[in-house]
């Protein structure tokens, strides 16, 4: 095992009867690496997560964390500390003894506990709200203290799972700053799972984006938006959802993608495998509603159009605009000030090389 990574998994399969739900999955998480685990419903992050949590019994494979072999051994044992969605602190406890409890049944000693929890509450700011009991916290505060139970076992792993699902807009938005400077200041490895890609993207070093109990793709945020290995990762990151048109791709001196009455040229367009000369048929060209020019900055884009406007979704700093090209709708962002109606005629480009095109089996091109 190499002294680089905090978490290794090997082969791991988590099966229950014949449903399969994680098979020969393999991952390795850097020491002090904060890794999202991210997907819809039902794909496996979750599962994951309790697998190296110890919550969950495996059918094969190992889990090493810090270079242990901890496959077999009690959660307890295995030097995690771990955040649920669900806050699961104790109702006639104070936050104090909330933060305590699981320190004084361990047997440490009181000024070590003390100690512990004194650094846990002044790096969450809840310092004033030792003496309430959870009753009297709001969701954001509640959560903090959830942080904080595990924050005071002083481990070198810390695992959330959907810590913020349960809060507003505002809570959540708030917390996600808390948690990333709260990861900076610690540096210990973090393993985070969500179904929400701004948490995603803006918590993590890399991503790990799952389906079906398979990862699609393990990268940066930054790769993972502007290079998506294929059309599912693609649609799934970016809000709004990334454009996509299927047509037929001819190569040439310069790549061609046409569908219905568009004719894109991809020269700009950078090829992640040597197709030769041949035209492919299926394939999709994704263009991001952010990457798409208006107006006089259109007009200069490899590709432009005239189209006429059917929806628009003021947002305040930016609106989103629906449009139809031939049969398609497509989305694209505006400057939030222009004040545009449904039935304006607007010229709007794009350049192809900011795009991503996938084969008919839905792979990157």
């Amino acid at each position: 095992m190499s002294e680089n990574y905090s978490i290794e998994i090997n082969d791991l399969k988590v099966a229950y009867g014949e449903v399969v739900v994680l098979e020969n999955m393999n991952l390795s998480i850097e020491n002090g690496e904060f890794l999202v685990l991210l997907g819809a419903s039902g794909c496996g992050k979750s599962t994951l997560l309790n697998c190296i949590a110890g919550l969950l019994d495996i059918r094969d494979g190992e889990i090493h964390i810090k270079g242990r072999n901890v496959t077999w051994e009690e959660p307890k044992d295995r030097g995690i500390g771990m955040v649920f969605q669900s806050y699961a602190l104790y109702p006639q406890m104070s936050v104090k003894r909330n933060l305590s409890f699981g320190l004084r049944n361990a047997g440490v000693k009181r000024d070590e506990v003390e100690r512990r929890v004194a650094q846990a509450s002044e790096i969450l700011q809840i310092e004033p709200l030792l003496n309430r009991r959870p009753a009297e916290l709001s969701g954001g505060q509640r959560q903090r203290v959830a942080i904080g139970r595990a924050l005071v076992r002083d481990v070198d792993v810390f695992l959330f799972d959907e810590p913020l699902s349960n809060l507003d807009a505002k809570l959540r938005a708030d917390l996600r700053v808390e948690i990333k400077r709260l990861h900076q200041r610690l540096e210990n490895t973090m393993i985070y799972v969500t179904h929400d890609q701004i948490e995603a993207m803006t918590l993590a070093d890399r991503i790990a984006i799952m389906r079906g109990g398979l990862i699609q793709q393990l990268d940066t945020p930054y790769h993972i938006y502007n290079k998506p290995v294929n059309k599912y990762v693609a649609g799934f990151i970016g809000s709004p959802a990334m454009n996509f048109i299927e047509g037929t791709l001819t190569m040439g001196d310069v790549p061609v993608f046409t569908s219905g009455s568009l004719s894109v040229p991809m020269g700009e367009y950078a090829l992640s495998q040597t197709l030769g000369t041949a035209t492919m048929e299926g394939v999709t060209l994704g263009i991001r509603p952010e990457h798409v020019l208006f107006g006089d900055a259109a007009k200069g884009a490899p590709f432009s159009k005239e189209v006429i406007v059917e929806v628009v979704e003021p947002m305040g700093a930016d609106t989103l605009v629906w449009a139809m090209i031939d049969d398609l709708s497509f989305r694209f962002r505006v400057e939030g000030q222009l004040q545009l109606r449904r039935g304006d005629a607007v010229t709007i480009g794009f350049d192809p090389a900011r795009g991503s095109m996938f084969d008919a089996d839905e792979t990157r091109i």
